[in-house]
């Protein structure tokens, strides 16, 4: 329904699309900018700076055009609007999933997937066909990732319905940190996000390998290839904590 509604006005999705995209790449201008002044950014050249921007952009913005808005969620507990929901014969996580559908999201996805293709014709990388799989496998699994971790915040929003930003500092904040070489970081933000929360299994540990680059946190090498089974992971707890917030959710009493 809400695609039906956007395509209606084909010219204002255009330029709404078009205006996500602009101001995503405002992001990647500031990398540019950044590049201006130095060679390299801990090591990594501009173009493998890139293929980081491009396959976090990539993964992030595939899962918030699918889940982004989730973010919304903590309004509906308030106002009760929650129970409508309840009543009907559909997953409510699907129908927060596609309540205000917002297909301008996808201006975001173009703007990672064009960072991205340049980049792959700038590293120096022998692409073999299993490479090209594992770069295909981390971008899907970093937006089962992110999915996950979206999930779980709009799962805590039952108990404390004013706390979209503290989901936003991981999901937004987590795409920007992986836009830039964990090296840039100290090592106990790097293992936060690689054990507590296992952002690093988005797109730093299989780049580091697609690159050729050694991991900062000396793990083993098959680590590389984890995100598959961490995406698959993170959803087992993001869905039982989903299921209980479900459960305890009381409406607003009115």
């Amino acid at each position: 329904m809400w695609v039906r509604s956007t395509m209606a006005y084909r010219a204002s999705f255009a330029l709404m699309a078009v205006g996500n995209l602009l101001v995503t790449g405002l992001e990647f201008v500031s990398v540019m900018i950044m590049f201006s002044h130095v060679d390299v950014l801990a090591g990594f050249s501009f173009a493998e700076v890139a293929f980081l921007y491009g396959t976090a952009g990539v993964a992030f913005g595939t899962a918030d055009l699918l889940l982004g808005s989730l973010q919304r969620i903590g309004s509906r507990v308030r106002d009760g609007t929650v129970d409508t929901l309840l009543v009907r014969p559909a997953p409510v996580l699907a129908q927060l999933a596609a309540d205000r559908f917002a297909l301008r999201r996808l201006g975001r996805v173009a703007q990672g997937l064009g960072v991205l293709g340049w980049s792959l014709t700038r590293v120096e990388v022998d692409w073999t066909p299993g490479r090209a799989v594992l770069l295909v496998v981390t971008v899907v699994s970093g937006a089962a990732i992110f999915g996950a971790v979206m999930v779980a915040g709009a799962a805590f929003q039952f108990w404390a319905q004013d706390a979209s930003e503290v989901q936003n500092a991981f999901t937004y904040g987590g795409n920007v940190l992986l836009q830039y070489p964990p090296a840039v970081f100290a090592q106990e933000l790097v293992r936060g996000v690689t054990f507590v929360v296992p952002l690093a299994f988005v797109n730093w540990l299989p780049a580091l390998r697609m690159l050729g680059r050694d991991d900062p946190l000396g793990l083993p090498g098959w680590v590389d290839f984890a995100s598959p089974a961490v995406a698959l992971l993170c959803w087992v707890p993001a869905g039982l904590v989903w299921r209980a917030a479900l459960r305890g959710y009381r409406s607003t009493g009115s």
